[in-house]
């Protein structure tokens, strides 16, 4: 220990390692050993002077005195107190005095005035927002905020059809013995399965056992993230902001895509949906394989982004009252959580797989809605994918950030793409050179990929078929497209025979509008998807 001290003293104070002179001020010493213990431990050695380094050796009588200060320090000035290890180093002309201060289990400690105190760097600082508190005593076990109440909020709040599909997937195998699996599932009501699940119980008396109402009869916040109609009127920070920006930085004013906060109003699995969604139609679709017109693959692995979505989503600070972010980039795709890593992980140990959830509640009971295992081997199964990824624990804005790096065949699409959006689009009148006319023949076979069906809404008749081409292209429309745009996301030239196959037969099958449908033909005319009613 010797010389990892006296090798901190010639690199000087850090956030760990704080040095004193001598011990002139009990209740300066009490808030250095209050920060050490609301944050991850640390050492105070007496002896040194913090402003310059020198060694200033303590005679054996005032080591006697300082170790005796420091452990009336930490039992009276302290609240609640803790426990110190003190030790001596010879030096020359004296000794060094080393308090180790643990990372307190019974967070947050204040000093006798009441004041709580975190490291900042080399300092420290005082504590005031009641988030920042909050969060401490959930790192320590003492709080769970998963499991806290939401005042007002009843069983009418909540979405039966949600509430269905996790009963149905947490209770599978006593529901199979009943028989409802399949279409006798689906046509059971919710009084029906819980009924089967536990004889004289409806929803509300499944949930109370369940522990998602509390014993005071309010509902707790898992089960507002999990099964709310409009979670975010109860919790309106608990949402995602999505936004694609033109270019890297997020100072652009320019975006090409934003999820509105409307559209991303509603439970865990909603939100998720919609992020996805977000992502797949501003991912660059990677070709596989020797045909053409397959659709490929997203330029991340969708598995990753599965991963890296669930994680922000579950893993979360709920005591941090702010969203989730989702930005993509030319260059990447940046996802921030609130809360940095909780319980003291680093990220070589998210990396490896270890698992320590923030919010065990939901944790243990979003497996049966989302997509994971919930055994900690989401992180390294999306690593498995050989993606470009960074991980950062940003202290200062306390938040955990995910940078994906997309490659550089992706960006330069996206400066490709960013262009075409300035360039005018007329469906007739269309000028192409002979290079662009000479392309293969397969642009304009059809596409062979797994037919879907989707029902019309609006007429009692099933809708054209779709490709998974085509698929896409409707989803893509989720914001309004140029004509250029959706050619491009299609991967075929831009020409009229392409117009029709991929963007008229749409409108005329009622999957795309129109943005200035009295003018077909405007300058500025754009396609956007046709939301189901």
């Amino acid at each position: 220990m010797m010389n990892d001290i006296l090798k901190q003293i010639k690199a000087g104070e850090v956030s760990g390692v704080q040095f004193k002179e001598r011990i002139l001020d009990k209740y300066d010493i009490a808030c250095e050993l209050v920060a050490f213990s609301n944050s991850h431990g640390g050492k105070l050695v007496v002896g040194i002077k913090d402003k310059t380094g020198e060694t200033n050796a303590l005679s054996y009588s005032e080591v006697q005195e300082t170790t005796n200060l420091l452990s009336d320090i930490a039992s009276e000035n302290v609240v609640p107190s803790i426990l110190i290890k003190i030790d001596t180093i010879e030096v020359e002309d004296g000794n060094l005095v080393i308090a180790t201060v643990k990372e307190g289990l019974n967070k947050p400690y204040h000093d006798n005035k009441g004041i709580v105190w975190v490291k900042n760097g080399a300092d420290k600082r005082k504590v005031f927002d009641n988030a920042e508190l909050a969060e401490m005593m959930t790192d320590c076990g003492s709080f769970a905020p998963d499991e806290a109440g939401v005042r007002d909020a009843t069983v009418n709040d909540l979405d039966a059809t949600t509430i269905k599909q996790f009963l149905g997937n947490r209770f599978e195998r006593v529901l199979e013995k009943k028989g409802l699996t399949g279409d006798a599932f689906n046509e059971a009501s919710l009084d029906m399965i819980c009924s089967a699940i536990a004889k004289g119980h409806d929803c509300e008396k499944i949930l109370r056992n369940l522990r998602f109402i509390r014993p005071d009869g309010t509902l707790t916040v898992a089960a507002m993230l999990l099964f709310g109609k409009y979670t975010q009127r109860w919790m309106p920070m608990m949402t995602a902001k999505c936004i694609c920006f033109a270019g890297n930085s997020v100072g652009s004013k320019v975006f090409r895509d934003k999820v509105n906060d409307a559209d991303m109003e509603g439970n865990l699995l909603h939100q998720y949906d919609t992020i996805m969604d977000f992502f797949t139609r501003n991912l660059h679709n990677v070709q596989v394989g020797d045909e053409f017109n397959s659709m490929g693959k997203l330029e991340i692995p969708y598995t990753s982004l599965v991963e890296f979505t669930v994680n922000s989503l579950v893993h979360r600070s709920l005591n941090m009252k702010a969203p989730v972010r989702i930005f993509i980039f030319d260059n990447r795709v940046e996802i921030h959580s609130p809360g940095v890593l909780p319980n003291g992980l680093t990220i070589d140990d998210i990396k490896a797989g270890t698992s320590m959830p923030r919010n065990m509640f939901l944790f243990n009971n979003a497996i049966y809605l989302l997509p994971y295992t919930g055994v900690g081997s989401g992180i390294t199964r999306a690593l498995d994918e050989d993606i470009n990824v960074t991980f950062m624990n940003n202290n200062k804005a306390q938040e955990f950030v995910i940078t994906v790096w997309r490659g550089e065949s992706n960006q330069v699409g996206n400066e490709v793409h960013e262009k075409s959006t300035q360039v005018e689009d007329h469906d007739t009148g269309l000028r192409h050179s002979d290079t662009d006319l000479a392309t293969d023949h397969d642009t304009f076979a059809e596409d062979h990929d797994t037919i879907h069906s989707y029902h019309d809404t609006n007429h009692d008749t099933k809708r054209v078929p779709l490709t998974n081409k085509q698929k896409d292209i409707v989803n893509f429309c989720s914001v309004p497209r140029t004509s250029r745009e959706i050619l491009e996301r299609a991967g075929v030239v831009y020409h009229t025979k392409n117009i029709a196959k991929y963007i008229t037969s749409l409108v005329a099958a009622g999957y795309l509008q129109m943005t200035n449908p009295d003018n077909p033909t405007a300058s500025n005319q754009k396609y956007k998807k046709v939301n189901k009613r």
